[in-house]
C-alpha cells in the first residue's frame, strides 16, 4: 500500500486539491474509516480524508474520530492539515475570513476522546495543541496567498449537531473564545496521542448565534463553496513549503506522558 506522511482532513469536495486521486479504504481497531484519497502535491504523496464521509452523511457528533486518525496513522501520516467550518464570536472576525487558531476549548460531551482507555495511564501534554512548525508555514503561506488571515484565535468546539444558543455564545465570548465549531475535538488530541503534528485552518461561515438574525446550513454550504478554491491553493502551497524533517516536539508527545509508579 502507498504511504503518505502528510494528510488533509476536510469537507466533501476538497479531495479535488489532489487532482485525480487513488481511493483506498482502511480498517482499524476502532472501526472502518471513510475512503481516503491519495494523490500528489509538489511531488509529495498526500492523503485526503473526508471527515464526514464522501457524501457528507455523518454529523459532527457521530464522526468516528478514532478510526479516522488511526487510519491515517496506519498510512504513515506524520502531519495533518485540517480544515474546519466555524462561526465568528469575536466581532472583528467576519464571514469568509480564514482563521488559524492557536488554542482551543473543548465543550464536547459524548465523543470517544482518547486511544488510552487502559494501562498505562497516559496524560498527553497539549500546551501547544497545534504544531508550531506547520502553523508557522501555514500563516506565512496564507499571508502570501489570501487577502486576510487571522493568525491568533481561540476555537471552542461544541457537541452539535444543533447550533449554539445566544447565551452560550455570550459565555464563550467572555471566556476569550473567538470562533466556534463542531469538528476539531477530539480530532486534534487524538493526533497528538499518536505523536502526529496537527494544525487547523478555519473558514468563517457566519457570525455566531445572537450576532446575526438567523443561522442556516445553506449559508455554510454557500461560504464553503466560495472559499474552497482559496483553501485548496493555501493547502497546496503549505504542503509545498513544509520542511522535509520535523523539528517540532509533536513527535515526542509520549516520552513523559505515561504514568509509572
Amino acid at each position: 500500500m502507498r504511504k503518505a506522511e502528510i494528510a488533509v482532513i476536510g469537507g466533501t469536495g476538497q479531495e479535488k486539491l489532489l487532482g485525480y486521486p487513488e481511493q483506498i479504504r482502511e480498517g482499524t481497531p476502532f472501526g472502518l474509516a471513510p475512503p481516503i484519497f491519495l494523490g500528489e502535491v509538489d511531488g509529495k504523496t498526500v492523503a485526503f480524508m473526508p471527515r464526514h464521509g464522501v457524501e457528507h452523511g455523518v454529523p459532527p457528533h457521530r464522526v468516528n474520530y478514532r478510526a479516522n486518525i488511526y487510519a491515517l496513522h496506519l498510512l504513515g501520516v506524520k502531519r495533518i492539515l485540517a480544515t474546519n467550518a466555524v462561526g465568528a464570536i469575536n466581532p472583528n472576525i467576519k464571514p469568509s475570513n480564514l482563521v488559524v487558531p492557536h488554542d482551543l476549548v473543548d465543550f464536547t460531551k459524548s465523543r470517544q476522546s482518547t486511544f488510552y482507555d487502559d494501562e498505562p495511564v497516559t496524560h498527553v501534554d497539549v500546551s501547544q495543541i497545534f504544531c508550531p512548525e506547520i502553523r508557522s508555514v501555514l500563516i506565512r503561506t496564507a499571508r502570501r496567498t489570501v487577502a486576510k488571515v487571522v493568525d491568533r484565535a481561540v476555537l471552542v468546539c461544541t457537541e452539535g449537531p444543533r447550533l449554539e444558543t445566544p447565551a452560550e455564545i455570550r459565555m464563550f465570548g467572555r471566556m476569550g473564545c473567538d470562533v466556534v465549531g463542531m469538528t476539531i475535538m477530539p480530532e486534534a488530541v487524538l493526533a497528538r496521542e499518536l505523536e502526529m503534528c496537527y494544525v487547523s485552518v478555519c473558514f468563517v461561515t457566519n457570525m455566531a448565534a445572537g450576532m446575526q438574525k438567523r443561522l442556516s446550513s445553506e449559508e455554510l454550504v454557500r461560504v464553503a463553496k466560495k472559499t474552497a478554491p482559496v483553501l485548496q491553493q493555501l493547502l497546496r502551497e503549505t504542503v509545498k513549503h513544509l520542511p522535509t524533517k520535523r523539528r517540532c516536539l509533536c513527535s515526542q508527545a509520549l516520552e513523559k506522558a505515561r504514568f509509572r509508579c
